[in-house]
């Protein structure tokens, strides 16, 4: 355990300046211009004197190289800078969107888990039946479907015709957040959790269908089934097992397309996270809350695959007892 700590320490410290360096570099290379961006429609009313002034307000005057190394002073200062949209610093944008999207994404990845691990089951068990044929259809029509399409589906029927559920945001509007009950939160974290569950079903439907396949004719559960075991006793003791581990591995493994699609979802439903937080800042050239928000993302993602590596070691005897080993790293 402490050599798989200290790797991932290493693979951490690794990481974040890589991304935080093309990150940077990406947008320095984009067209987005941060001094029109915080001016805006005045800029044409500016003079060029006016414009320098506020480039070296900004430190935007200086070569990029020289940018970069205050940016990661300042990062490592606890300081992301200041968001040119909201006019608040970016850590206080961040950590009051963060748990709104957390919670959107974690309701969503858990149920899209428990219910593509079922699907997937059901449909290994029940091969090239009309059970099985369904699922697969089913899987594969989400696997293309559009994030903001269905989105925009479910609010037609559920929102528009049936006013079963609100249009948008995270709660009432004209409301604060600390006024809010739960009950109304949950309403309004219903539909923009089942878009992005949905679309997350397809991935873990069709992986664990395809282990469980493997599993079920593979050499030791012929020999089973030889015995006079049944396939509901098989399953359970043999191939559960086998076919939980490689769910784990790619339902952890979807941190990054969940936050991806969150993005789109969040845009769509008014929701008040960080999706909808990235599109104002890509939009409105809010060039500081875009690297801290890329910043935040690389750390979700990869405390997630750290989860998933332990997870490993709780559920496979065989990672335990083999000295300093690690799990494989969903990827």
């Amino acid at each position: 355990m402490k050599y798989f700590l200290r790797k991932k320490i290493i693979q951490l410290l690794l990481t974040l300046p890589a991304v935080a360096m093309l990150s940077f570099a990406l947008l320095q290379l984009s067209p987005i211009d941060p001094v029109q961006a915080y001016i805006g429609a005045d800029m044409l009313q500016m003079s060029q004197e006016q414009r320098q002034q506020i480039a070296e307000r900004w430190g935007l005057d200086q070569p990029p190289i020289m940018r970069y190394l205050h940016w990661q002073k300042e990062i490592l200062s606890g300081n992301m800078g200041q968001s040119l949209i909201f006019q608040e610093p970016v850590t206080q944008v961040i950590a009051r969107r963060f748990f709104p999207s957390l919670a959107l994404m974690g309701s969503a990845w858990l149920l899209s888990g428990v219910i593509g691990f079922i699907l997937g089951i059901i449909a290994g068990l029940k091969e090239n039946s009309l059970i099985d044929r369904l699922i697969r259809l089913y899987a594969y029509t989400l696997a293309s479907t559009p994030t903001f399409w269905l989105g925009m589906l479910l609010v037609i029927v559920f929102s528009v015709q049936l006013g079963w559920t609100p249009v948008c945001c995270a709660y009432p509007p004209g409301m604060s957040p600390d006024e809010v009950s739960i009950a109304q939160w949950l309403r309004h974290l219903l539909l923009p959790a089942a878009t992005l569950s949905i679309i997350s079903v397809a991935a873990v439907t069709l992986h664990t269908r395809q282990k469980l396949l493997e599993v079920m004719n593979s050499d030791f559960v012929l020999f089973a089934r030889a015995k006079g075991e049944s396939t509901w006793g098989v399953f359970r003791r043999h191939a559960l097992r086998h076919t939980l581990l490689p769910a784990l591995t790619i339902q952890f493994a979807t941190f990054g397309e969940l936050f991806g699609g969150s993005i789109l979802a969040e845009q769509v439903f008014s929701y008040p996270g960080l999706g909808e937080a990235t599109i104002k800042a890509g939009l409105g050239g809010d060039i500081p809350l875009l690297l801290g928000i890329v910043l935040i993302s690389a750390l979700f993602v990869f405390f997630g695959n750290t989860i998933a590596d332990l997870l490993y070691f709780l559920i496979d005897p065989r990672i335990r007892n083999t000295p300093q080993s690690t799990a494989p790293t969903p990827a």
